[in-house]
């Protein structure tokens, strides 16, 4: 499976694309995407659509994994975050690729066992668990490959309910 992890923002995006196989994990690419400053936001929504069209007709994931927003002190930043981020599902949707979001404490459980992790642990676990000579520049291409690692691990973690004697309890 392929698994582009997507950290959504308005000045940089981040993506971190890996193949999931069963415990197998590999980092292919990582990056980010970027608008200018002086740019209106609408100009910089538009670019970070088109962008993310072009990003992911050349990667091919399976699928996407997206942050949900985490609203901080700055909620100015926070709208203008999240009229980037509905960009990023809408391309996503019309790209028809099936997309998964996942909140920060996820994220840091998945890939740290720690919903209260700090940042610099989220960091040396993706640099473990992928592989990586260095922690991935910029921190947006390292989130998103979290966000990548968090789904590979989600979805590899669910058993099948296939079996008919197996109830879901939850």
């Amino acid at each position: 499976m392929r698994i582009l992890g997507i950290d959504p923002g308005y000045a940089t995006i981040g993506f971190g694309l890996i193949t999931a196989e069963r415990a197998q994990v590999n980092m292919l690419t990582y990056g980010a995407i970027t608008t200018p400053a002086g740019l209106p936001l609408s100009r910089r929504l538009y670019q970070i659509g088109t962008d993310m069209e072009d990003l992911i007709g050349q990667l091919k994931p399976d699928v996407i994994s997206i942050e949900e927003l985490f609203f901080n002190t700055n909620l100015t930043t926070g709208i203008a975050v999240a009229h980037a981020r509905g960009v990023l599902l809408y391309t996503a949707e019309k790209c028809g690729i099936p997309l998964h979001e996942y909140t920060p404490s996820q994220v840091k459980m998945a890939v740290v066992g720690y919903g209260k992790a700090e940042k610099r642990q989220v960091m040396d676990m993706n640099h473990r668990l992928l592989h990586l000579k260095a922690v991935p520049r910029p921190d947006d291409a390292a989130d998103a490959l979290a966000l990548a690692l968090c789904h590979a691990r989600s979805a590899t973690s669910r058993l099948p309910l296939q079996d008919s004697r197996v109830k879901e309890t939850i």
